[in-house]
Formats: structure tokens, C-alpha cells, sequence
């Protein structure tokens, strides 16, 4: 369980003062596309087999909003949409295609420290091989893979998971674990506190920290299926019991740990992994206070790489109150604060966004807070963000314990529908507009000549079958628009590529049938 009770008394004295922002954001301006580019789409009529080849984003274009977003070579915009998988057990082939047939584009692959080098100096290979093999499988069905450097409460030394235990030090504090599920409050163990404090100021661990990420980095470098990395997961400054009860000491304290210590360490990363890899993309987290919706203090960051900066941004998305296992107050306004406080950072630093956790324990007839939760979050998310991995890739027959799928086949949770809608993974146009609402998915842009085919994926779980519409001035525009058969769990494609001239704007819309 993610229960974070330890928090809820703390932060909900926390008053966000960022405002609300719009919950659109239409594309304003593209890069020039390649010369000849090809759209690479079959004209044949009926309906192909399913089929999305997740185009790699090489750069990003400003919306009117001000939000950097992921776009290929050509100039289509990307939207990528996901769940973790791999935190627990390793993970399958069966795994991977089940999140191919229900539609997804994006694994969060959470690794650890301690399994890729579990003794100092020998490195599993076992284990990336295995790590090479979820990239194999997930380029198989058009996925992306988000490698993220997983820990929860530091490591193995204290029960968890992450960082190895030989680079582990406390100060000969003993530790024991907390009773109760509240596992999040053994952050504040002082022997915890003290194993954070050592990683980020010895200078020993640090440089093994960075031969590890450069080894990893090196054998993956240039593989089709790898997106980037997530360099640190959850990242938290030095706060003890104590600062539970002193909300504000907690949001300096993070604050401080923002501009001193996690910004050093990103930078040490970052010129590790780019000392042998230079096309990844290079994703950092801020404090996991942020992710309840604080406000950061990250600097910005540079990228040694030749050409455009590859670095991007990926917070989490947790309601404290959901955390602790309630039912979400449709009321408490978080969705519209979270959003506020996260997106002025990365637009001011123009980094593109990837949401790398959300999500509720459970969503359905016994939480209807958290249906809409999932539905308000997910509608937010696309004003802003390139795309999320809701947390986490698991079955359950009643979507209990985090877990999306409601079978082994692919079959997405019905009490988060709200968020298995329809998504442009590539769009040749300039977006205005996007919207779902009662079966009905519209998104309406200005069309660019030259990009190739756009393509919309129908997730499991929205519809048996879509009718399609392309329409330009209030008409029936001339496209070729093929929908694919669906998957084993129901997910589709609908590729559309558009024939008729002038630069009117064109929306395509879908309706589940």
C-alpha cells in the first residue's frame, strides 16, 4: 500500500497560493517538418489489425499555455498514456502485451539500485538482461519505456526497496520497523534520515551512484523501446517525527533540499548518463511534498547534449486523504491546486511533463470520490502534460490495491474509466481543442501539411466500436481514416489522414458505439 497518513495532518494546514490555470492547451506553433516526409499510411479500406508504432519525440513545441510538449521529428505532437509495472515482480511478456491490447504507450519501469548491483562492484547481469528484455517486448507492441530509479524508504536495509544495503549508513542508529501499514512514516526513522544524509553529501556514495547510472545507461543507450530515465524516485530532504507537526518547517525543509543537494545530485547524473548516451530522454522529480501538490524549488537544469535540451519533468499526483485510504472530497478543490502549483515550473524552464505516479487505491461503486478523482485528474493532466503512468499495472477483479486491469487479458478497471478515454498519440496539427464527454471523444486542430498521418488510440474499455468524423468548416472533409480491429481486451486505432486542402481547423471525432 502507497498510505501516507503521516502527511494528511501535516499538509492539509499547507494553503496553496498558486491560481487555477485553463484546462486546455491548444498547440500554437510547430517545428518545420523533415522535407519528404512520407505518411506511411495504408489507403486500403477496412479495417487493419491493431497496430501503434509510438513515434520516438526528438523535440518539444510551446503551446499557447506555455507548455512544453513532446513532439517527434516531424512535428506531431505525442500524447503518451501508461501504467507502472515491475515494482514487485519481474515482469512477463504476457505482462507487457496485456498493456499493448489495452491500449497503452508508456511503461514506467521502476528499477533498483540494489538488484542491478546488489553486491559494490558487481553488477547483475542476469538482471539487465531482464531489464533488456521488457525493452524488447515492449518495442514488440509500440510502447515506450520510462526507466525509473526506484526506492521507498531508502532500501533493503530497512525492509524496503531501492538502494543496496552496502551503500547504506546510519550512524549505528538502530532502526525497527513502525507497526501498522503506514509504511510511508518510516521515512522519518532517524537511521533513514541518516542513510539519505550520507548519500547525498559522501562523496564516495555519490560517485558509485554515478558509475551505476552510467553502466545501466551505456548497455541500454540507443535501444528503439526506451524513452529515458526517471533519475530518482520520491526524493525526500532531511525531516524527522518532529516536522509532522510543523507543516510549514516541512514545505522549507523541502524547499531547501530543492536548491542545494537534489539539484546537485540530478547534475552529477545527468553528465554520467550523457557521457555515453545522448538521445534519452532525461526526466527529474521534485520532493514527494510536491506531489500532494506543494509548489517546488528546483532549479533548472542543463543538458551537455549537442542540440536541443532533452530534459524533462515528472512529478507525482497523490491526494493525502486518498492516500489514507478515504473516499476523495469532489469538494476539497486539490485537482485544480495541484495543477496550479506543478505547471509553473516546468513552463518557466520549458521542460515537457510526464506524470510518473497518480492514482487512488480503489475507484468504483464503494468510492465514488475517487471515480471522479480519476476522471478530474486525468481531464487535467491534458492541459498539461505529454502523458502519464497511473500507478499500478496489477489485477484485480474489483480494482482494489492501485490495480488498473480487471484481467489477465488487458481489460482496464472500469471504476477509472475516466481515464481510459481516447488520445492522440500523434497529431499533424496544431491542437486547439480536445474534449470527452458522454461516449464522445472531439479533438479539433490546425492541420500541418507534410507530417504524416495522425493516429488516435481508443483504450480498453470505451467502446465495442467507434464511428469516426472528420469534419473542416462545419462539413465533411475529405480524409482516409481506417479503424483498426481491436485488441483481445477492445483497444483500437483510428488513423486519419487528411486530404483536403486549406488550413481551416479540422476535428475528428469519435463516438463509442
Amino acid at each position: 500500500m502507497r498510505v501516507r497518513s503521516a502527511l494528511v495532518a501535516a499538509l492539509s494546514g499547507v494553503a496553496l497560493t498558486a491560481g487555477v490555470v485553463a484546462t486546455t492547451a491548444p498547440v500554437s506553433a510547430s517545428p518545420t517538418a523533415s522535407a519528404s516526409a512520407s505518411t506511411a499510411f495504408d489507403l486500403r479500406s477496412g479495417h487493419g489489425a491493431y497496430r501503434t508504432r509510438t513515434a520516438f519525440p526528438t523535440q518539444t513545441v510551446t503551446d499557447d499555455a506555455g507548455n512544453a510538449v513532446l513532439a517527434d521529428r516531424r512535428g506531431r505532437t505525442v500524447q503518451l498514456r501508461g501504467t507502472n509495472l515491475g515494482k514487485f515482480d519481474d515482469i512477463t511478456r504476457a505482462d507487457v502485451r496485456a498493456m499493448g491490447a489495452a491500449g497503452f504507450t508508456l511503461l514506467r519501469l521502476p528499477i533498483q539500485w540494489s538488484k542491478v548491483e546488489p553486491t559494490q562492484g558487481h553488477y547483475d547481469k542476469a538482471y539487465l538482461k531482464h531489464v533488456e528484455s521488457v525493452l524488447d517486448w515492449a518495442d514488440d507492441e509500440g510502447i515506450l519505456v520510462l526507466v525509473d530509479w526506484h526506492q521507498d524508504v531508502y532500501g533493503p536495509a530497512f525492509g524496503f526497496n531501492g538502494i543496496p544495503e552496502w551503500a547504506t549508513r546510519t550512524d549505528g542508529i538502530d532502526f525497527e520497523r513502525l507497526p501498522g501499514d503506514d509504511w510511508f512514516a518510516n521515512y522519518f526513522h532517524p537511521a533513514v534520515q541518516a542513510a539519505f544524509k550520507h548519500l547525498f553529501s559522501d562523496t564516495d556514495l555519490q560517485q558509485a551512484q554515478v558509475r551505476t547510472w552510467t553502466h545501466l545507461a551505456k548497455r541500454l543507450s540507443g535501444h528503439p523501446a526506451l524513452l529515458g530515465y526517471d533519475l530518482f524516485n520520491e526524493p525526500m530532504g532531511q525531516m524527522g517525527f518532529e516536522d509532522l507537526d510543523d507543516p510549514m518547517a516541512m514545505v522549507q525543509k523541502s524547499a531547501a533540499f530543492e536548491t542545494d543537494e537534489l539539484p546537485a545530485m540530478y547534475d552529477r547524473l545527468i553528465s554520467g548518463i550523457r557521457s555515453v548516451d545522448s538521445r534519452s530522454w532525461l526526466f527529474v522529480e521534485p520532493t514527494v511534498l510536491v506531489g500532494e501538490g506543494v509548489p517546488t524549488a528546483l532549479p533548472g537544469f542543463d543538458d551537455p547534449r549537442r542540440g536541443d535540451d532533452r530534459i524533462g519533468y515528472a512529478p507525482h499526483a497523490y491526494s493525502t486523504a486518498v492516500e489514507a485510504g478515504g473516499d476523495w472530497d469532489t469538494s476539497s478543490g486539490f485537482v485544480e491546486a495541484y495543477e496550479a502549483a506543478i505547471t509553473a515550473y516546468p513552463r518557466s524552464e520549458q521542460m515537457p511533463v510526464i506524470v510518473g505516479e497518480w492514482g487512488p487505491i480503489g475507484a468504483g461503486a464503494s468510492y465514488p470520490g475517487n471515480v471522479e478523482l480519476v476522471e478530474q485528474q486525468a481531464r487535467s493532466f491534458e492541459s498539461f502534460a505529454s502523458g502519464w503512468a497511473i500507478w499500478y499495472g496489477c489485477v484485480s477483479p474489483n480494482g482494489g490495491a492501485y490495480c488498473v486491469f480487471a484481467d489477465d487479458e488487458g481489460r482496464l478497471d472500469p471504476g477509472r474509466a475516466g481515464a481510459w478515454t481516447p488520445y492522440a498519440v500523434r497529431l499533424a496539427g496544431v491542437r486547439q481543442t480536445e474534449s470527452v464527454a458522454d461516449g464522445t471523444y472531439a479533438v479539433t486542430f490546425d492541420p500541418q501539411r507534410g507530417l504524416g498521418a495522425s493516429q488516435i488510440v481508443v483504450p480498453s474499455g470505451f467502446g465495442d466500436d467507434v464511428a469516426v468524423t472528420v469534419e473542416q468548416k462545419g462539413r465533411r472533409a475529405l480524409a482516409v481514416t481506417k479503424v483498426s480491429r481491436p485488441t483481445r481486451a477492445g483497444a483500437r486505432t483510428v488513423d486519419v489522414v487528411l486530404l483536403s486542402r486549406g488550413d481551416a481547423p479540422v476535428t475528428v471525432t469519435l463516438r463509442a458505439r
